[in-house]
Formats: structure tokens, C-alpha cells, sequence
């Protein structure tokens, strides 16, 4: 049901997202320009060259736009499920929910909201890294890595009440198991048109994977025997 879920809202935001983001163009990349002369097809190439760039960036954009409403919508089906698995795992060791109240709502809401603003500062960080020449693409694939770890370290730390500032902090002690955490989502978001079906059906794995790995190391700093998976 989450994959459908996810696959549902990611693609219908994508396909809204996409149309909007052509609809801005209007009609520079319908009509091409002549290619006659050393002039015309300069002009010619430069377009070309400015239409592929701008399909290929705007398409990464839009997937990600599109995965942070779906990420955001069906994110009480993916809280349940990193709670049940570290319920499932820890046993009689599970420690229960912080307190259930008003407050306490509205500073999950809030920490949710600064993660989907957060992640369109990061869209727009990588697209903007996407044009250094060289280490643009390098760049763009580490924000997108690092970024989707935080996604999957949310579930278990917002259980905690972790701030935003702390879930950070958690990725840059860990850098290692975060890079592993992300990797897999950051490849699978480069895949085109199959990448919204792909992203939808390792998510829920994901999460249990990353739920587990972060309640691991977590216990780690208690019980040193605790080994991260």
C-alpha cells in the first residue's frame, strides 16, 4: 500500500511539476533556430546543447519536487512503519513515544515543514552545482545522498523529538553509514521515467533498513556490543 501510495503522489506531482516548469519556457525550445552559416549553426548547437541541459535539470528538479510532496503526504504510513520495525526489534527494550499532545503535534508539523523546505534549498543548491564544470555533477549527487539519509533518519529521530539542527549533526557524525543510507536512493533518482517506480518500491525497504541502522547505532553509544547492520 506505501509503495502505491508513493507512486501515486510522486507521479502526480511530477507531472504537474513538469508542466509547470515548461510552461515558464513558453516557446524558446519549440521554435529552433536557423542552421545556416558559421553564425546559424552556433546559434543552432547552443540551443541544442541549452535544450538537453534544460530537459535533463528540470526533470531531476521536478522528480525531487514531486518525491518531497509524496514524501511529505504519505509520511504517517512510513512513521508507522519505522516504528513497528524498531518496536519488532527492540522488544521489551522499545522505548515508548514521546508524550502525545498539542504541543508536541504541532512541533512534529513544524520539524516536517523545515525538512521540505530544507530539501527545496537543497534542489536548488544542485541545480545550481549542476553547471560547475567538472565537480557540478559530483556535487549535485552528494547533496541528493546526503539528503535522502536525512529523510529516512527523520522517522526514528522525530520519535525522539530531534530537531532539524540535530538530525544534521547526526549525519555529520556518521558520515559514512549516512553516504550508505543515501547512495541507493541518490542512484535510483537519476534513472529516467522508471525512477518514480524504483524510488516507490525500495522506500519502504529503505526505511526499515535505515530505522534500524540508526536505533543500532544509537544503542551503540549505550551498550558498545551494539553493532550498526
Amino acid at each position: 500500500m506505501l509503495i502505491l501510495v508513493t507512486f501515486a503522489f510522486t507521479w502526480v506531482g511530477y507531472l504537474v511539476t513538469v508542466d509547470f516548469v515548461d510552461g515558464l519556457t513558453g516557446n524558446f525550445f519549440l521554435i529552433q533556430p536557423e542552421a545556416t552559416g558559421i553564425w546559424g549553426w552556433t546559434k543552432y548547437l547552443g540551443w541544442e546543447a541549452m535544450k538537453w541541459c534544460f530537459l535533463i535539470i528540470s526533470r531531476i528538479v521536478a522528480f525531487y519536487l514531486a518525491f518531497l510532496i509524496a514524501y511529505s503526504l504519505s509520511a504517517p504510513g512510513y512513521v508507522f512503519l519505522s516504528t513497528a520495525a524498531e518496536k519488532r526489534h527492540a522488544g521489551e527494550q522499545f522505548e515508548a513515544d514521546a508524550v502525545l499532545n498539542v504541543r508536541g503535534l504541532a512541533i512534529d508539523l513544524w520539524e516536517g515543514i523545515k525538512i521540505g523546505l530544507f530539501g527545496i534549498v537543497v534542489t536548488v543548491a544542485a541545480l545550481v552545482a549542476n553547471f560547475i564544470p567538472g565537480v557540478g555533477q559530483v556535487v549535485v549527487f552528494l547533496l541528493y545522498t546526503y539528503y535522502s539519509a536525512l529523510m529516512f533518519v527523520d522517522y526514528p529521530s522525530s520519535r525522539r523529538r530531534w530537531s532539524l539542527g540535530k538530525k544534521i549533526n547526526w549525519l555529520r557524525r556518521h558520515n559514512r553509514m549516512s553516504l550508505r543510507m543515501g547512495i541507493l536512493p541518490a542512484l535510483v533518482s537519476m534513472i529516467p521515467v522508471l525512477n518514480i517506480f524504483f524510488i516507490a518500491l525500495i522506500f519502504p525497504l529503505m526505511t526499515v533498513h535505515c530505522t534500524l541502522n540508526f536505533v543500532a547505532i544509537e544503542k551503540s553509544k549505550k551498550d558498545p556490543q551494539a553493532v550498526p547492520a
